[in-house]
Protein backbone atom coordinates (compact mmCIF):
# COMPACT_ATOMS: atom_id res chain seq x y z
CA UNK A 1 0.00 0.00 0.00
CA UNK A 2 0.92 4.10 -0.36
CA UNK A 3 1.85 6.22 2.20
CA UNK A 4 -1.34 7.37 2.13
CA UNK A 5 -3.31 4.17 2.77
CA UNK A 6 -1.07 2.43 5.37
CA UNK A 7 -1.20 -1.45 6.12
CA UNK A 8 -4.06 -1.35 8.80
CA UNK A 9 -5.17 -3.96 11.00
CA UNK A 10 -8.26 -4.16 13.44
CA UNK A 11 -7.80 -6.09 16.88
CA UNK A 12 -9.79 -8.36 17.70
CA UNK A 13 -11.92 -7.79 20.96
CA UNK A 14 -10.79 -10.99 22.83
CA UNK A 15 -6.73 -9.24 22.59
CA UNK A 16 -5.43 -6.76 25.63
CA UNK A 17 -7.52 -3.83 26.24
CA UNK A 18 -6.38 -0.68 27.54
CA UNK A 19 -9.21 0.34 28.57
CA UNK A 20 -13.24 0.27 27.48
CA UNK A 21 -15.51 3.45 26.69
CA UNK A 22 -19.11 4.08 28.53
CA UNK A 23 -21.20 6.70 28.26
CA UNK A 24 -23.46 7.11 31.02
CA UNK A 25 -27.27 6.56 30.79
CA UNK A 26 -29.15 9.58 30.28
CA UNK A 27 -31.33 9.64 27.85
CA UNK A 28 -35.26 9.33 29.08
CA UNK A 29 -36.63 8.39 25.72
CA UNK A 30 -34.12 5.61 25.21
CA UNK A 31 -35.73 3.91 28.64
CA UNK A 32 -38.87 5.41 28.68
CA UNK A 33 -40.19 4.87 32.29
CA UNK A 34 -37.42 2.70 33.10
CA UNK A 35 -34.26 5.03 32.98
CA UNK A 36 -32.91 4.57 36.95
CA UNK A 37 -34.12 0.35 36.42
CA UNK A 38 -31.44 0.15 33.21
CA UNK A 39 -28.72 2.40 35.02
CA UNK A 40 -28.87 -0.06 38.12
CA UNK A 41 -28.14 -2.79 35.19
CA UNK A 42 -25.69 -0.56 33.79
CA UNK A 43 -23.70 -0.63 36.73
CA UNK A 44 -23.16 -4.13 36.67
CA UNK A 45 -21.05 -3.51 33.30
CA UNK A 46 -18.80 -1.50 35.64
CA UNK A 47 -18.99 -3.36 38.25
CA UNK A 48 -17.45 -6.14 36.03
CA UNK A 49 -14.50 -4.36 34.67
CA UNK A 50 -13.63 -2.50 37.72
CA UNK A 51 -9.89 -4.77 38.34
CA UNK A 52 -9.70 -5.74 34.81
CA UNK A 53 -9.71 -2.60 32.93
CA UNK A 54 -9.49 1.09 33.01
CA UNK A 55 -13.34 2.12 31.98
CA UNK A 56 -13.01 5.72 30.85
CA UNK A 57 -16.70 6.89 31.19
CA UNK A 58 -18.48 9.51 29.14
CA UNK A 59 -20.78 12.29 31.40
CA UNK A 60 -21.81 15.93 29.94
CA UNK A 61 -20.90 18.18 32.38
CA UNK A 62 -19.85 18.52 36.06
CA UNK A 63 -23.76 17.50 37.21
CA UNK A 64 -23.93 14.28 35.34
CA UNK A 65 -20.35 13.22 36.79
CA UNK A 66 -22.01 13.98 40.30
CA UNK A 67 -25.31 12.09 40.12
CA UNK A 68 -23.30 9.08 38.01
CA UNK A 69 -20.86 8.74 41.01
CA UNK A 70 -23.53 8.95 43.65
CA UNK A 71 -25.39 5.85 41.39
CA UNK A 72 -22.16 3.98 41.35
CA UNK A 73 -21.64 4.73 45.28
CA UNK A 74 -24.95 3.59 46.29
CA UNK A 75 -25.00 0.40 44.02
CA UNK A 76 -21.50 -0.69 46.01
CA UNK A 77 -19.67 0.51 43.36
CA UNK A 78 -16.07 2.66 44.32
CA UNK A 79 -16.56 5.83 41.51
CA UNK A 80 -12.43 5.86 42.20
CA UNK A 81 -11.45 2.98 41.92
CA UNK A 82 -10.06 2.57 37.79
CA UNK A 83 -13.06 4.74 36.81
CA UNK A 84 -11.92 8.00 34.83
CA UNK A 85 -14.58 10.50 33.47
CA UNK A 86 -14.92 11.95 30.53
CA UNK A 87 -16.49 15.66 29.56
CA UNK A 88 -18.05 14.80 26.38
CA UNK A 89 -21.45 15.12 26.09
CA UNK A 90 -23.71 12.54 24.39
CA UNK A 91 -26.88 12.35 22.65
CA UNK A 92 -27.35 8.44 24.17
CA UNK A 93 -24.56 5.74 25.52
CA UNK A 94 -24.42 3.50 22.51
CA UNK A 95 -20.41 3.89 22.19
CA UNK A 96 -20.40 1.00 20.16
CA UNK A 97 -21.72 2.70 17.64
CA UNK A 98 -21.11 6.30 18.48
CA UNK A 99 -17.48 5.72 19.82
CA UNK A 100 -14.00 5.15 17.97
CA UNK A 101 -12.69 2.21 16.11
CA UNK A 102 -8.75 1.58 17.16
CA UNK A 103 -6.66 0.17 14.50
CA UNK A 104 -3.09 -0.64 14.42
CA UNK A 105 -0.89 0.90 11.33
CA UNK A 106 2.12 -0.47 9.88
CA UNK A 107 4.59 1.01 7.86
CA UNK A 108 8.25 0.75 6.43
CA UNK A 109 9.16 -2.27 9.10
CA UNK A 110 8.63 0.22 11.80
CA UNK A 111 6.44 -0.42 15.24
CA UNK A 112 3.04 -0.80 14.82
CA UNK A 113 0.83 2.68 15.87
CA UNK A 114 -2.70 2.94 16.68
CA UNK A 115 -5.30 5.11 14.99
CA UNK A 116 -8.63 5.97 16.03
CA UNK A 117 -10.84 5.91 13.07
CA UNK A 118 -13.82 7.91 13.64
CA UNK A 119 -17.07 7.18 11.35
CA UNK A 120 -19.78 9.01 10.53
CA UNK A 121 -22.82 8.41 12.51
CA UNK A 122 -26.48 9.05 11.45
CA UNK A 123 -28.43 7.54 14.32
CA UNK A 124 -29.00 4.43 12.25
CA UNK A 125 -30.55 5.89 9.56
CA UNK A 126 -31.66 9.27 10.95
CA UNK A 127 -34.04 7.73 13.34
CA UNK A 128 -33.44 9.60 16.18
CA UNK A 129 -32.74 13.26 16.12
CA UNK A 130 -31.22 14.88 17.39
CA UNK A 131 -27.59 13.35 16.69
CA UNK A 132 -25.60 16.28 16.51
CA UNK A 133 -23.29 15.52 19.77
CA UNK A 134 -22.73 11.64 19.36
CA UNK A 135 -21.36 12.59 15.75
CA UNK A 136 -18.20 14.13 17.48
CA UNK A 137 -17.83 11.48 20.08
CA UNK A 138 -15.31 9.07 18.77
CA UNK A 139 -12.89 11.96 17.72
CA UNK A 140 -13.13 13.78 20.96
CA UNK A 141 -12.57 9.79 23.30
CA UNK A 142 -10.05 9.03 20.91
CA UNK A 143 -7.95 12.94 21.38
CA UNK A 144 -9.07 12.28 25.27
CA UNK A 145 -7.14 8.65 25.17
CA UNK A 146 -4.09 10.69 22.86
CA UNK A 147 -4.76 8.58 20.05
CA UNK A 148 -4.38 10.46 16.46
CA UNK A 149 -7.75 10.50 14.68
CA UNK A 150 -8.87 10.00 10.84
CA UNK A 151 -12.66 10.50 9.87
CA UNK A 152 -13.61 8.12 6.53
CA UNK A 153 -16.54 10.39 5.54
CA UNK A 154 -19.27 7.68 5.47
CA UNK A 155 -21.39 6.08 8.13
CA UNK A 156 -20.34 2.90 9.77
CA UNK A 157 -21.50 1.74 13.29
CA UNK A 158 -19.60 -0.68 15.22
CA UNK A 159 -22.27 -3.03 15.74
CA UNK A 160 -22.72 -3.78 12.62
CA UNK A 161 -19.22 -5.56 12.11
CA UNK A 162 -17.32 -8.35 13.93
CA UNK A 163 -13.80 -9.11 13.16
CA UNK A 164 -11.30 -11.83 14.31
CA UNK A 165 -7.97 -9.99 14.25
CA UNK A 166 -6.56 -11.54 10.84
CA UNK A 167 -8.44 -9.74 7.85
CA UNK A 168 -12.16 -11.51 8.26
CA UNK A 169 -14.68 -8.90 9.11
CA UNK A 170 -18.74 -10.16 9.45
CA UNK A 171 -21.58 -7.96 8.78
CA UNK A 172 -25.21 -7.93 7.17
CA UNK A 173 -26.49 -6.80 4.15
CA UNK A 174 -30.01 -5.31 5.85
CA UNK A 175 -27.31 -2.61 7.33
CA UNK A 176 -23.82 -2.31 5.70
CA UNK A 177 -26.17 -1.73 2.41
CA UNK A 178 -29.11 0.09 3.44
CA UNK A 179 -29.76 3.58 1.35
CA UNK A 180 -30.82 5.17 4.68
CA UNK A 181 -26.87 4.90 5.54
CA UNK A 182 -25.82 6.39 2.29
CA UNK A 183 -27.55 6.08 -1.07
CA UNK A 184 -26.50 3.82 -3.69
CA UNK A 185 -24.06 1.52 -1.90
CA UNK A 186 -22.47 -1.75 -3.32
CA UNK A 187 -20.79 -4.81 -1.47
CA UNK A 188 -18.04 -4.33 -3.84
CA UNK A 189 -17.86 0.03 -2.82
CA UNK A 190 -18.17 -1.42 1.43
CA UNK A 191 -15.25 -4.31 1.14
CA UNK A 192 -12.87 -1.41 -0.50
CA UNK A 193 -13.54 0.51 2.14
CA UNK A 194 -13.36 -1.92 5.10
CA UNK A 195 -10.14 -2.77 3.23
CA UNK A 196 -8.69 0.51 3.64
CA UNK A 197 -9.59 1.50 7.05
CA UNK A 198 -10.00 -1.69 8.63
CA UNK A 199 -7.61 -3.80 6.96
CA UNK A 200 -10.20 -6.37 5.70
CA UNK A 201 -8.92 -9.07 3.58
CA UNK A 202 -12.12 -11.05 3.42
CA UNK A 203 -16.13 -9.87 4.04
CA UNK A 204 -18.53 -12.03 4.92
CA UNK A 205 -21.77 -11.12 4.21
CA UNK A 206 -25.07 -12.31 6.71
CA UNK A 207 -28.43 -11.60 5.38
CA UNK A 208 -31.07 -9.78 7.86
CA UNK A 209 -31.09 -9.13 11.97
CA UNK A 210 -33.28 -9.97 14.86
CA UNK A 211 -36.69 -9.09 15.49
CA UNK A 212 -37.16 -5.42 17.32
CA UNK A 213 -33.58 -4.35 16.22
CA UNK A 214 -33.84 -1.15 14.90
CA UNK A 215 -30.23 -0.69 13.40
CA UNK A 216 -31.75 -2.98 10.51
CA UNK A 217 -30.10 -5.66 11.52
CA UNK A 218 -26.68 -5.25 13.43
CA UNK A 219 -24.13 -8.38 13.37
CA UNK A 220 -23.79 -7.84 16.98
CA UNK A 221 -27.06 -9.40 17.60
CA UNK A 222 -26.59 -12.33 15.27
CA UNK A 223 -22.71 -13.92 14.97
CA UNK A 224 -19.66 -13.35 16.37
CA UNK A 225 -16.46 -14.43 16.34
CA UNK A 226 -14.74 -16.19 18.97
CA UNK A 227 -11.62 -16.71 18.14
CA UNK A 228 -9.83 -16.00 14.92
CA UNK A 229 -11.44 -19.26 13.19
CA UNK A 230 -14.38 -20.07 15.26
CA UNK A 231 -17.90 -17.86 15.21
CA UNK A 232 -20.76 -18.66 17.43
CA UNK A 233 -24.36 -18.37 15.85
CA UNK A 234 -27.75 -17.29 17.48
CA UNK A 235 -29.95 -19.57 16.46
CA UNK A 236 -34.02 -19.66 17.46
CA UNK A 237 -36.09 -23.04 17.96
CA UNK A 238 -39.66 -21.69 18.14
CA UNK A 239 -41.34 -21.86 14.54
CA UNK A 240 -43.52 -19.41 15.51
CA UNK A 241 -40.39 -16.86 15.95
CA UNK A 242 -40.04 -14.42 12.96
CA UNK A 243 -36.31 -15.03 14.37
CA UNK A 244 -36.26 -19.03 13.53
CA UNK A 245 -36.06 -18.06 9.67
CA UNK A 246 -33.54 -15.75 9.57
CA UNK A 247 -31.21 -17.02 12.12
CA UNK A 248 -31.17 -20.66 10.30
CA UNK A 249 -30.74 -18.53 7.02
CA UNK A 250 -27.68 -16.70 8.13
CA UNK A 251 -26.74 -20.24 9.51
CA UNK A 252 -26.53 -21.70 5.89
CA UNK A 253 -24.24 -19.39 4.83
CA UNK A 254 -22.18 -19.70 7.64
CA UNK A 255 -21.61 -23.01 6.82
CA UNK A 256 -20.15 -22.48 3.39
CA UNK A 257 -17.50 -19.32 4.57
CA UNK A 258 -13.95 -18.94 4.21
CA UNK A 259 -11.90 -17.09 6.35
CA UNK A 260 -9.24 -14.30 4.92
CA UNK A 261 -6.77 -17.99 4.09
CA UNK A 262 -9.63 -19.61 2.37
CA UNK A 263 -10.40 -21.97 5.51
CA UNK A 264 -13.85 -22.93 6.69
CA UNK A 265 -15.09 -21.56 9.71
CA UNK A 266 -16.00 -23.63 12.55
CA UNK A 267 -19.45 -23.00 14.24
CA UNK A 268 -20.74 -23.15 17.47
CA UNK A 269 -24.12 -22.07 17.91
CA UNK A 270 -25.83 -19.55 20.19
CA UNK A 271 -29.57 -19.79 21.76
CA UNK A 272 -31.91 -17.21 21.71
CA UNK A 273 -33.97 -16.03 24.77
CA UNK A 274 -37.59 -16.22 24.67
CA UNK A 275 -39.45 -13.33 22.64
CA UNK A 276 -38.55 -10.36 25.57
CA UNK A 277 -41.25 -7.73 25.48
CA UNK A 278 -41.33 -4.70 27.81
CA UNK A 279 -44.90 -2.64 27.92
CA UNK A 280 -45.82 -4.41 24.43
CA UNK A 281 -42.34 -3.70 22.64
CA UNK A 282 -40.38 -6.29 21.39
CA UNK A 283 -36.95 -6.04 22.57
CA UNK A 284 -33.84 -7.32 20.49
CA UNK A 285 -32.75 -9.70 23.30
CA UNK A 286 -29.88 -11.67 22.04
CA UNK A 287 -27.01 -13.39 23.94
CA UNK A 288 -24.87 -12.61 21.13
CA UNK A 289 -24.79 -9.17 22.45
CA UNK A 290 -21.81 -10.19 24.77
CA UNK A 291 -18.56 -8.17 25.49
CA UNK A 292 -14.54 -9.48 25.82
CA UNK A 293 -12.42 -7.21 27.68
CA UNK A 294 -9.23 -8.84 29.91
CA UNK A 295 -9.98 -12.17 31.31
CA UNK A 296 -14.06 -11.42 31.37
CA UNK A 297 -17.25 -12.28 29.20
CA UNK A 298 -19.82 -9.72 29.93
CA UNK A 299 -23.30 -11.94 28.76
CA UNK A 300 -26.83 -10.23 28.91
CA UNK A 301 -29.37 -12.30 30.62
CA UNK A 302 -32.94 -11.63 30.86
CA UNK A 303 -34.16 -14.11 33.64
CA UNK A 304 -35.05 -16.98 30.83
CA UNK A 305 -34.48 -20.33 30.81
CA UNK A 306 -32.35 -20.34 28.30
CA UNK A 307 -29.56 -18.10 30.38
CA UNK A 308 -27.92 -21.05 32.35
CA UNK A 309 -27.71 -22.69 28.99
CA UNK A 310 -26.64 -19.78 26.61
CA UNK A 311 -23.67 -18.81 29.29
CA UNK A 312 -22.23 -22.90 29.46
CA UNK A 313 -21.98 -22.56 25.55
CA UNK A 314 -19.50 -19.61 26.19
CA UNK A 315 -17.63 -21.26 28.81
CA UNK A 316 -16.91 -23.77 26.68
CA UNK A 317 -16.01 -21.50 23.76
CA UNK A 318 -13.56 -18.78 26.48
CA UNK A 319 -11.59 -21.20 28.03
CA UNK A 320 -9.76 -19.26 30.61
CA UNK A 321 -11.75 -16.08 30.27
CA UNK A 322 -14.07 -15.43 33.49
CA UNK A 323 -18.28 -15.63 31.73
CA UNK A 324 -20.44 -13.12 34.23
CA UNK A 325 -24.34 -12.61 32.99
CA UNK A 326 -25.20 -9.14 33.29
CA UNK A 327 -29.11 -8.75 33.89
CA UNK A 328 -30.48 -7.13 30.98
CA UNK A 329 -33.81 -7.16 31.08
CA UNK A 330 -34.22 -3.82 31.35
CA UNK A 331 -31.37 -2.33 29.44
CA UNK A 332 -32.84 -4.22 26.10
CA UNK A 333 -35.65 -2.04 26.13
CA UNK A 334 -33.21 0.77 24.68
CA UNK A 335 -32.78 -1.73 21.77
CA UNK A 336 -29.27 -2.31 22.99
CA UNK A 337 -27.06 -3.98 25.27
CA UNK A 338 -24.14 -5.31 26.81
CA UNK A 339 -21.89 -4.81 23.19
CA UNK A 340 -23.93 -1.92 21.76
CA UNK A 341 -23.03 0.13 25.37
CA UNK A 342 -19.21 -0.69 24.99
CA UNK A 343 -16.61 0.39 23.07
CA UNK A 344 -12.71 -1.24 23.70
CA UNK A 345 -9.41 0.71 23.34
CA UNK A 346 -6.67 -2.25 22.08
CA UNK A 347 -3.79 -1.59 23.98
CA UNK A 348 -0.63 -0.78 22.63
CA UNK A 349 1.69 -4.00 21.30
Amino acid sequence: MSETHPQRRWPAEWEPHAGTWLAWPHAPATWPGHLEDARREYVEIVRALQGREPVRLLVANAAMEGAARASLVALGVDPDEGIEFLRIPTNDSWLRDTGPIVVEEHGDGARPTRRAVAFGFNAWGGKYPPWDKDLHVAALAARAAGLPVSSPGFVLEGGSIDGNGRGTVLTTESCLLNPNREAGRTRREMETRLARWLGAREVLWLGDGIAGDDTDGHIDDIARFVDAGTVVAAVCDDPSDPNEKVLAENLVRLRHMRDQDGKLLSLATLPMPPPHRIDGQRCPASYANFYLANGVALVPTFEAPSDARALAVLRELLPGREVIGIPSRTLVLGLGSVHCLSQQEPASL
